[in-house]
């Protein structure tokens, strides 16, 4: 059977200019789900995993509101995630099985709350780089930087001001072996949403949550490496993937090699917080025996959909 990762953006659940509400991300998860029947109607092996930028914005703003309102305690950003993973996991679970039932299609489905070891020293603890929750205004921003001393990228083509947080690099998923046995036995598996929920061990080897977020695609690439997936799809909310993005020569890529990714990546053609790391995603799971990937903004068999990346 073919194997695979499949790594959902945000927009899978949640498309730009929407509220947010649980109907809108339960019809946006429904029409991925059905994408993923196709797979499984084609004899795929399934390990899906997502993100939560949106999602964990809106619980953050939930903690915030509530903790000025009403005094309740404010939850880390650790457990915001694993929140995230619960509630979306639940929502592509249902909607899945749903699909599943209307095709008669018998498959076991399980959402596995997901932590992934990573480095207190990581450099990237020093340098956030991660955008995510909401967009605020110039107003906003300086109000909760003063506040908390979060700091902020400004995006103005998207909308304004989003909060930045430390990156640090997946090392190890907790349950890896779980995944695997499951995935290998034919279940679906939904594991590492918004990258796995970051965790540390501390000097007497406890199990530490940490204030981070680890990146998806980074993180589905190094899942899908360990369990010996051959396949990464890794969804997003543009078509394909284009060199000189946004400028009057600005091309679009089909299928590189490896080799191809890498001279691209390396001339810095894509950017650091948007498509950087799904590149970098790419080659580290070519190179650590995946066969193909694609960036697409749909799950599609279709060879002339996406940009393919291959050995």
């Amino acid at each position: 059977m073919k194997t695979a990762v499949i790594a959902l953006g945000g927009n899978a659940l949640l498309q730009s200019g929407e509220q947010g509400t649980i109907k809108q991300q339960e019809k946006n998860a429904y029409k991925t789900c059905a994408d993923l029947v196709k797979l499984l109607k084609n004899k795929y092996r399934l390990v899906i995993t997502h993100g939560n930028g949106p999602q964990v914005g809106n619980i953050l703003l939930r903690n915030m509101a509530g903790f000025e309102k009403f005094n309740i305690p404010q939850m880390p950003l650790d457990v915001c995630v694993a929140d995230s993973q619960g509630g979306i996991g639940y929502m592509i679970e249902r909607q899945l099985k749903n699909i599943l039932n209307k095709e008669k299609i018998n498959k076991n489905i399980i959402t596995l709350i997901t932590q992934v070891l990573v480095n207190k020293k990581d450099p990237a603890f020093s340098s956030p780089s991660k955008p995510i929750g909401p967009f605020y205004t110039e107003e906003n921003k300086e109000k909760l930087k003063k506040e908390f001393g979060w700091q902020f990228i400004n995006d103005e083509k998207r909308g304004g001001w989003r909060r930045l947080v430390a990156s640090p690099a997946p090392i190890e998923f907790l349950n890896q072996k779980i995944i695997k046995d499951l995935f290998l036995k034919g279940n679906v598996v939904i594991a590492s949403g918004g990258g796995g929920i970051p965790i540390y061990k501390d000097k007497k080897n406890n199990l530490c949550g940490v204030e981070a977020v680890v990146d998806k695609d980074l993180a589905s690439a190094q899942l899908a490496s360990k369990i010996g997936a051959k396949i990464l799809y890794i969804i997003t909310d543009v078509p394909k993937v284009y060199i000189n993005f946004n400028k009057p020569n600005q091309k679009e890529l089909n299928q590189i090699s490896l080799k191809t990714a890498q001279k691209y990546y390396k001339q810095g053609e894509f950017g650091r917080g948007s498509m950087g790391p799904k590149i970098l995603a790419a080659i580290n799971f070519i190179k650590s025996g995946g066969q193909e990937v694609i960036i697409s903004d749909s799950i599609s068999l279709d060879k002339n959909k996406g940009t393919r990346i291959v050995k």
